[in-house]
């Protein structure tokens, strides 16, 4: 294994994938450098982050493609290419952007298979950027996968390391069904230990991170970073935590999470998303259901206010989860 970043494991899971199958494509704003590229054929950074970069130089401009800013046209070129047998990784650049291409997501290549009795395949990957703590506006910050997660007949990916961002990358290239795959921005920079031969991680498996028998503690993607940390932070004062990473929030694992609520007898999602109709407040439902009966404590959510992601950074930093936001609410859970 080498040590590579959440950024570089998504590039090599691009590479290797289109090195594989020939009908791998990929669709995007900059994807490839731009229409005024060099007379060479040369090529920008690859992306607003550079995750394309050098794909377009190894498998030309017929399979890298750029696209003009409209991201209608980009999904629904997508969705189309997908019905044809193709199985395009299309860049919605930020997921903010979702509400200009919704249609072509959510009426149309989520329900082609249902609407044609099971016989079409969409194998389409959306690749895109969640998430705030970098200064980039409400209208480029936001944690959308919750929305989506709703939506039936698609499936919702949230890494949280590079390892996960690899594995279930490449598992949404070879998965016949629409894949939302959502790349918090600042995870780009982390590393990890991340094999160099392809693999995949099955979706709806999710991951225990660390093992506890005091609370359970749910995070999704940046927020499950949180969460080790947190859970390393009180272990030194004796309170065992478990964390559970739950990697794709569609298909969600609930099992695993209530197995381990039913250990613990307590639990806390954490969840960067706005707190009504969140991926938490499922989680804490399929709790108070299935598990009530194990509890030993109210089940509490950490999350966003009801509020847009702000601009300034000193209430950018007051609207996010942290790591002693999350402390708090779990050192009053134990005192129940």
């Amino acid at each position: 294994m080498s040590k590579k970043t959440y950024r570089e494991a998504i590039t090599e899971a691009l590479r290797q994938e289109m090195e594989r199958e020939e009908r791998v494509i990929i669709v995007g704003e900059d994807v490839a450098g731009g229409a005024g590229g060099s007379a060479g054929g040369g090529e920008a950074a690859g992306g607003v982050m550079g995750l394309t970069a050098g794909l377009c130089t190894q498998f030309g401009r017929e399979r890298v493609i750029d696209t003009p800013i409209t991201e209608s046209a980009i999904i629904g070129m997508a969705a189309g290419a997908a019905l044809t047998g193709l199985r395009p990784v299309a860049e919605l650049m930020f997921a903010d952007f979702i509400g200009v291409c919704l249609d072509q997501v959510y009426n149309q290549a989520a329900k082609f298979r249902y609407m044609f009795g099971g016989k079409a395949r969409t194998p389409l990957v959306v690749r895109t950027m969640i998430g705030a703590g970098m200064g980039a506006g409400p209208q480029h910050s936001q944690a959308i996968y919750p929305m989506l997660t709703a939506i039936p007949g698609l499936k919702v990916v949230v890494p949280s390391t590079p390892y996960d961002a690899k594995g279930l990358l490449i598992q949404a290239i070879r998965d016949d069904d629409p894949v939302i795959f959502c790349e918090h921005k600042g995870l780009l920079g982390s590393q990890g230990e991340v094999p160099d031969e392809p693999y995949t991680i099955p979706f709806g498996k999710a991951a225990i991170t660390r093992e506890g028998t005091d609370i359970t503690l749910v995070g999704i993607s940046r927020m499950a970073v949180l969460c080790n940390e947190v859970a390393d932070r009180l272990k030194k004062d004796g309170i065992s935590v478990e964390v559970i990473d739950v990697r794709t929030t569609s298909p969600l694992d609930a099992a695993t999470i209530l197995e381990s609520v039913k250990k613990t007898g307590r639990l806390v999602a954490v969840d960067e998303a706005n707190p009504m109709c969140s991926v938490a407040s499922e989680i804490a439902s399929i709790v108070a259901s299935d598990a009530f009966e194990y509890l030993d404590a109210p089940v509490k959510k950490v999350t966003a206010p009801h509020t847009p992601v702000p601009a300034a950074p000193n209430l950018e930093a007051l609207y996010l989860p942290t790591p002693d936001k999350i402390e708090v609410v779990i050192r009053d859970l134990m005192d129940f």
